[in-house]
């Protein structure tokens, strides 16, 4: 997405007015770095004047040196400066500047063989981008710029392009590499795989960590927080649902939501207009129609789900369809608390459960 390469939208939206955790907890969180804890707070070094996120790679500081702060607004005010190295005021994986020159040529040349060659053209040691993209991304760069190439040859045998010339035109030198190559991505060989819906994969970054986002021709059908560790088993039943192919790549659709997230993570909106694909079972996507009811601002429990579907003792049941929920955010399943008022049961964690009502004015304790 091309606002995620340049970084995506300011980190500086004020989110949450909650209590921070407890300060010996943050100070873990910060010696371990552990990014579970990203945007929940940041911490300020007196003997440094600067101010990190909590998976800061920077020397760790004294327990007594440090002051937490529920965001970068506050920290700036207080008279900290941002640090250079871990970028406070960037939101959690954005792009460094020196990587955004090759992932705008990838998307310029996406049925590009990228050889480690050329990312020394761009001044690039091929270690260092190796190791960006398994910390971002899971894979090396190898295998994304492979996956982002082999997702181009998909759409075009859909639009009716023979095999051989896809093969090579997409910079395989055999058809018998391409089927190959084809096969290990979709599980079966080209001829077959030709008639499958690719399945577009975009990262997007939010003031609440990165998000992965997936979208067919009909719309969104998957929006996760890409820390979840459940996102792998969702993207399999994504696919087995929607009979796809994925694999990373632009679209329409992502654009549009790119745009709608950095809107509603300003305040400016609480809905999304683009399309969405509800892929599950009956009960599921009964749930999740459920889910699209509820308006911004309000909550309701499980009981109220599992009444409003018409299966009043179904609420196991329906606890489970809201957690099988794939469209974070765009179908509201944070909008979902105990029936005592607590907030429970969200995937991405309830400290980002808890900052999405704050943000659409709604309560849970």
């Amino acid at each position: 997405m091309e606002a995620a390469r340049r970084g995506g939208y300011s980190a500086q939206v004020s989110l949450t007015t909650s209590p921070l955790p407890d300060p010996a907890d943050m100070y873990r969180a910060l010696v371990e770095r552990d990014t579970s804890y990203e945007g929940v707070f940041v911490a300020g070094v007196r003997s440094t004047g600067v101010f990190c996120r909590p998976g800061c790679p920077a020397r760790r500081p004294r327990e007594d040196r440090v002051e937490f702060f529920a965001g970068a607004r506050a920290a700036l005010v207080a008279g900290y400066r941002p640090c250079l190295r871990c970028r406070p005021l960037e939101p959690a994986g954005a792009s460094p500047a020196w990587l955004v020159p090759l992932l705008e040529a990838i998307e310029a040349q996406p049925a590009r063989a990228w050889r480690d060659a050329d990312l020394r053209t761009f001044g690039l040691e091929p270690g260092r981008v190796r190791r960006w993209f398994r910390a971002q991304h899971g894979m090396t760069f190898q295998a994304y710029a492979r996956s982002r190439r082999l997702g181009a040859a998909h759409v075009a045998m859909r639009d009716g392009s023979a095999m051989v010339d896809v093969g090579l035109d997409h910079g395989w030198e055999s058809l018998s590499g391409f089927r190959e190559a084809f096969g290990r991505l979709a599980g079966e060989p080209p001829g077959r795989g030709r008639a499958r819906m690719p399945i577009h994969l975009g990262r997007l970054l939010t003031p609440l960590g990165p998000m992965v986002a997936a979208a067919t021709d009909d719309g969104i059908c998957l929006l996760e927080f890409a820390d979840r560790v459940e996102l792998p088993l969702q993207l399999r039943r994504l696919a087995r649902f929607v009979g796809g192919v994925a694999s990373p790549g632009g679209h329409p659709h992502l654009a549009m939501l790119e745009r709608e997230l950095a809107s509603y993570f300003a305040g400016r909106q609480h809905g999304f207009s683009t399309p969405l694909v509800l892929a599950g079972t009956p009960f599921q996507e009964a749930a999740w129609r459920w889910l699209l009811e509820i308006p911004a601002g309000e909550t309701r429990s499980y009981a109220d789900g599992a009444a409003a579907i018409g299966r009043p003792r179904a609420v196991r049941a329906l606890a489970g369809a809201v957690s099988d929920n794939r469209l974070a955010i765009l179908v509201p399943c944070h909008r979902v608390i105990g029936t005592d008022g607590r907030l429970a049961g969200y995937g991405g964690g309830l400290w980002r459960k808890r900052r999405l009502l704050e943000l659409e004015g709604a309560k849970g304790r």
